[in-house]
C-alpha cells in the first residue's frame, strides 16, 4: 500500500480509502446500497487496516447516521489507535426536520459536527467535507464556520465534494483573502466510464495543489465486469446494486467499450476487470486516494489487490483510447493555440535537463 500527501498538507493517506456507504442500510436506497451490521462492518474495517489502509470515509447522511455510528463503534471495538487512522465524514444533507435541517449554514455545520463526533465516538474529525453546494448560503458563511471548527480542534482539515471547479477556485481565493482554513481535498466521481472532471476540475486541482478522493470508481458497479452487451441485455446479474439503484449515470455504450478494452488486459494478468479499472485510476497522477466499498470480504480483497496491478504504457493507451473524452471547447482551442508555446517550454526544460526553474 502506498501513501500520498493529502493536497498540500503533510498528512499522508493510503492510496485506497475504505468507504462505509454499505454500513447500516436503514431504509430506501441505503438498504439497496448495503445493509452491513456491526459485526460484518467490523470485519471489513479490520481487513482494510490489516492491508495497510489508514483512511476511512463516511457521511452523516449514510443510512441516516448509522454508518458513522457503526464505524465509530468498530474503531473502538477493534482497539485501533486513533493516530493510526484518518477519519473523514461529511455535512450538507438532511439530518433533521424543518427548513434548517440541511445545507451549509453556520447553524447546520456546527450542529452537524457535534452530532458526527458523538456518533463516531471521537474527539476530532481528521477531514470534514462539505457534501454538496448550497445555493442558499453565502460562501463566506460556510468557510468561516469550517474555519471555526479547525481553530477549535474539532476538525483537522476541511474538504469539499461535488462542487464545480469555479466554485472551488472561488472558495480557495476567499479563504486566502480572509485568512481562513482552505479546502485541501475534493471528493468527486471519477471512473474509466466517467472522466468528465478531466475538463476543468483536474487542471484546477493540479494548479492549486488540492488532493483528489475518488468516489464510485467502478461507476456504481458497472465496471465490475458483471455487465456487458451479452449479459441479460446489458443488465447486471441478479442482486447487483444497479438493478435497484442505477447511479451514477453512465453512458452504457461507451462503458461497454471500456469494459471490452479492459477485459483482455484483465485476462492476460489473471485478475478481474474491476481490478484493472481501479488500477487505471491509481495510475492517474492527480488521484490521491480511491474510495472502495464492499459488502463481502472477498469483494474488498479484490479491490485492495488492485494496488498491486501495474499497467504498461501500452495498456493505459488502450484503455484511454476507449474511454477518452470527446474534444470540447475551449479545450480544443487551447490545444490548437498552445502547441507552439508548449514546444518552446519543452525545449527549454530539455536543455536544462528537465528541471523547471
Amino acid at each position: 500500500m502506498r501513501y500520498n500527501p493529502l493536497g498540500r498538507t503533510g498528512l499522508f493517506v493510503s492510496e485506497l480509502c475504505l468507504g462505509t456507504m454499505t454500513f447500516g442500510g436503514s431504509e430506501g436506497m441505503w438498504r439497496q446500497i448495503g445493509a452491513l451490521q456491526q459485526g460484518d462492518a467490523e470485519a471489513l474495517i479490520g481487513q482494510a487496516v490489516d492491508a495497510g489502509i489508514n483512511f476511512i470515509d463516511t457521511a452523516d447522511v449514510y443510512s441516516e447516521g448509522l454508518s458513522e455510528q457503526i464505524t465509530g463503534q468498530a474503531l473502538k471495538n477493534l482497539k485501533i489507535p486513533r493516530e493510526n487512522v484518518v477519519v473523514a465524514t461529511k455535512v450538507f444533507g438532511q439530518t433533521s426536520e424543518g427548513p434548517n435541517g440541511r445545507g451549509l449554514t453556520r447553524s447546520h455545520i456546527l450542529d452537524g459536527v457535534k452530532a458526527s463526533l458523538k456518533r463516531l465516538q471521537l474527539d476530532h474529525i481528521d477531514l470534514y467535507q462539505v457534501h454538496g453546494f448550497d445555493e442558499a448560503t453565502p460562501m463566506d458563511e460556510t468557510l468561516r464556520a469550517l474555519d471555526q471548527l479547525v481553530r477549535h480542534g474539532h476538525v483537522r482539515y476541511i474538504g469539499v465534494s461535488n462542487w464545480a471547479a469555479w466554485q472551488i477556485a472561488k472558495a480557495l481565493g476567499m479563504s486566502e483573502r480572509l485568512g481562513l482554513a482552505r479546502f485541501e481535498s475534493l471528493q468527486a466521481y471519477y471512473s474509466v466510464a466517467g472522466r468528465d472532471l478531466e475538463r476543468e476540475l483536474i487542471p484546477m486541482l493540479k494548479s492549486e495543489n488540492v488532493g483528489l478522493m475518488v468516489w464510485s470508481p467502478l461507476a456504481g458497479g458497472f465496471l465490475s465486469g458483471k455487465y456487458g452487451r451479452d449479459t441479460q441485455g446489458g443488465q447486471a446479474e441478479e442482486g447487483s446494486r444497479r438493478i435497484a439503484f442505477d447511479f451514477p449515470p453512465v453512458n452504457k455504450e461507451k462503458a461497454w467499450d471500456c469494459i471490452d478494452a479492459m477485459r483482455p488486459i484483465a485476462e492476460a494478468k489473471g485478475v478481474s476487470v474491476a481490478r484493472v479499472a481501479l488500477a487505471w485510476l491509481l495510475h492517474q497522477p492527480q488521484v490521491t486516494s480511491v474510495i472502495v466499498g464492499a459488502k463481502r470480504p472477498e469483494q474488498l480483497a479484490d479491490n485492495i489487490a488492485a494496488a498491486q496491478v501495474a499497467l504498461s504504457a501500452d495498456e493505459l493507451q488502450q484503455i484511454n483510447a476507449a474511454s477518452g473524452l470527446a474534444p470540447e471547447y475551449p479545450g480544443w482551442m487551447f490545444a490548437r493555440q498552445g502547441e507552439y508555446r508548449r514546444g518552446q517550454l519543452a525545449a527549454a526544460l530539455a536543455a536544462r535537463g528537465g528541471v523547471a526553474g
